[in-house]
């Protein structure tokens, strides 16, 4: 597949931002930047955090590489809607939604997916009744947040406030959420299709933010060890899980699994890191597709009919 086949014109990868994940953004963009131009794509760096978003109209096309606040959640979306400049990944509403893991979870449950059990958190939380209803250990973990930023462990009950105190920094809405301790995964979802599971297999407690993008010793699996049917399955009921969002063109979503075998769906990612320690990549190698070309299928997704 060659860029020279289609007609992006002059495209705007937006990296960096205001977020706490500003950093990565600026990996994922960078690398993606990086793959257009190798493709004789006339794409360029627009960071939002230092450039007026009125000079977007000089583009035809967003290649979103922003994570978190202001770049996952909706709020560059509706910029780019207003303009009337085309975009990747999903709208709006879907942005916001996922962004959201309070949301999430009230939207997925009544629509059968399943999920971990949690307590939405505040500052009149009783800690033993929020252990009474998920057991311990569990984690705390702001809402809207991403990257695991502000996310606890927590084992006793006594820790329980600090974690709520940690969280709130980074989002005044906190949940408390079940553990489930038998593998991390992620499927990662292009068009319509779930590409291979990925099994993430971190060497400290879980996969918080220096797993994700500082250490070297994380453990990615793909294959992923779960039976052919069975990721099938999963596969799946993944793509339901987006598509009840209202997400589309690509994305990730994350799972774990218990000691039973019985898998809960964790969140949503409507732009993932796009880093070398990245999952999406990852799983579109597996599928037989380089970095370059996964980038274009991305953006191709911004012409309207593909």
């Amino acid at each position: 597949m060659s860029a020279s086949q289609f007609q992006f014109g002059k495209v705007a990868v937006l990296f960096g931002g205001r977020s706490g994940e500003r950093e990565v953004s600026l990996k994922s963009g960078s690398a993606v930047l990086a793959a257009l131009q190798r493709q004789g794509v006339d794409a360029h760096a627009f960071d939002p955090a230092t450039q007026d978003l009125s000079a977007l109209k000089a583009y035809d096309r967003g290649f979103i590489a922003l994570h978190g606040r202001y770049g996952e959640d909706g709020t560059i979306q509706g910029a780019l809607e207003l303009m009337d400049i085309p975009y990747t990944g999903s709208g709006v509403m879907a942005s916001a939604l996922g962004m959201d893991k309070w949301r999430t979870k009230l939207l997925w449950t009544a629509a059968g997916v399943t999920t971990p059990n949690y307590v939405l958190m505040d500052v009149s939380t009783h800690a033993e009744n929020v252990v009474t209803a998920l057991g311990l250990p569990l984690f705390v973990k702001p809402a809207n947040e991403g990257s695991s930023i502000g996310v606890s462990k927590v084992k006793q009950a006594g820790d329980l406030m600090a974690a709520y105190n940690l969280a709130k920094q980074s989002d005044p809405l906190v949940i408390a959420e079940q553990f489930v301790g038998g593998g991390e995964y992620t499927v990662g979802i292009l068009g319509e299709t779930a590409l291979p599971i990925v099994r993430i297999v971190p060497k400290n407690e879980y996969y918080d933010y220096e797993a994700k993008y500082l250490r070297d010793d994380t453990e990615y699996l793909c294959p992923c060890g779960l039976s052919a049917e069975q990721e099938r399955q999963i596969q799946s009921e993944a793509v339901q899980a987006f598509k009840v969002l209202g997400c589309k063109g690509w994305g990730r979503v994350d799972f774990l699994m218990d000691d039973a075998g019985k898998h809960y769906f964790l969140e949503v990612n409507t732009s993932p890191g796009m880093t070398d320690h990245s999952l999406v990549p990852m799983a579109a190698k597996a599928a037989g597709m380089d970095f370059d070309a996964l980038v274009i299928r991305i953006l191709q997704q911004t012409l309207g009919n593909v």
